[in-house]
């Protein structure tokens, strides 16, 4: 059976409780798959991924989105350039100023994971808050409340699936090193079917193996798979969405850690249709990133509001498009510890 993008909504809203990022992630699978790897209209989530195995009632919503995801090729590969899409321009941005500022900043990092209390708002409905809690060593523990995410620490109920550990490794590499393996690297944290560091023959490979993979869910939506992987300029904006994406996941997982704020705003600063403008947030000096619609492929622009002094994020804005409601979330991040979350001191 296939599932279109207003009955998995409806699906989603009606199990309770949603996983962190639940509603975002459908949304995102769907597109993906009803727009096509050569249609650059993908409109990948903005904040906090999914995570398996939170709250009740989603397996098989889950299943259903998975069964028509584009691709499922290997996270891990290579960090070799691939063409111009690996090629970083200078940092003369304003996210450049506040990274050089947050790394003269330094200091010991307190604490061994990062707390991130978040309160998304979709259409305007009823905000829905979790809890999410990334450690230093990898693993994420996820509740709807203060409560919930105690139990999920004591159980040992580690629901990490290893792409936001991937995601903060690439933005502390781009804090400490090339900025351009970083981009690549950064891109290659979550499964896709660019295939980039390989070369033409193995991206050819991939490409044909997500063909093969997806013949079916194409053929029920009646949309042709391009006969070969992206290059050029659509190559270098499917490359922008996936690092605009996995950078802002990297600032929720790794929030707490100057060096990752660092990185992610490094990479930022690579996409030329990202503007940063001064604002302000809560009374405090905000910086607003907007990612125009060339990263999205021509859909509407995605926004990510930030600290101006620490770079820490404060609020992310989906705005509504087509059957796609808005989505508005906030963010609370403080470092903690695993034994003062478990005893409840926080």
């Amino acid at each position: 059976m296939i599932v279109d993008e207003m009955d998995l909504v409806r699906q989603l809203k009606d199990a309770a409780p949603l996983r962190p990022g639940a509603y975002e992630q459908a949304r995102t699978v769907l597109r993906d798959a009803m727009d096509g790897p050569g249609g650059h209209t993908r409109r990948r989530t903005l904040g906090i991924r999914a995570k398996a195995g939170i709250g009740a009632g989603i397996g098989a919503v889950a299943a259903a989105a998975a069964a028509i995801a584009l691709v499922a090729t290997p996270a891990s590969r290579p960090a070799g350039a691939a063409g111009a899409v690996a090629e970083a321009p200078p940092m003369t941005s304003k996210l450049a100023s506040l990274a050089a500022l947050i790394k003269a900043s330094g200091g010991t990092l307190p604490g061994d994971a990062s707390l991130v209390i978040r309160t998304q708002t979709i259409d305007g409905k009823s905000p829905d808050v979790s809890y999410n809690l990334y450690t230093d060593s990898g693993a994420f523990y996820g509740g709807g409340d203060k409560k919930s995410l105690m139990q999920a620490v004591a159980r040992h109920e580690d629901d990490a699936d290893g792409i936001d550990a991937r995601e903060v490794a690439a933005a502390r590499s781009a804090a400490a090193g090339d900025l351009a393996a970083a981009r690549v690297r950064m891109v290659n944290a979550s499964p896709n079917y660019l295939g980039l560091g390989l070369g033409p023959a193995a991206r050819k490979k991939i490409w044909a193996q997500a063909k093969a993979k997806n013949a079916e869910i194409f053929k029920e939506k009646g949309i042709e798979f391009p006969p070969n992987p992206p290059t050029g300029k659509a190559l270098q904006e499917d490359a922008d969405n996936y690092v605009w994406n996995n950078s802002v996941d990297a600032l929720s997982a790794g929030g707490g850690d100057p060096q990752v704020r660092e990185g992610v705003l490094r990479l930022l600063s690579t996409i030329s249709a990202v503007t940063v403008a001064n604002s302000t947030a809560g009374g405090q000096p905000a910086l607003t990133l907007t990612a125009g619609p060339e990263v999205f492929g021509g859909a509407a622009s995605e926004v990510l509001t930030i600290n101006a002094r620490t770079g820490m994020p404060i609020k992310a804005v989906v705005p509504a498009e087509g059957n796609m409601p808005s989505s508005v979330q906030t963010f609370q991040v403080s470092r903690v510890t695993l034994a003062g979350i478990e005893a409840g001191r926080f």
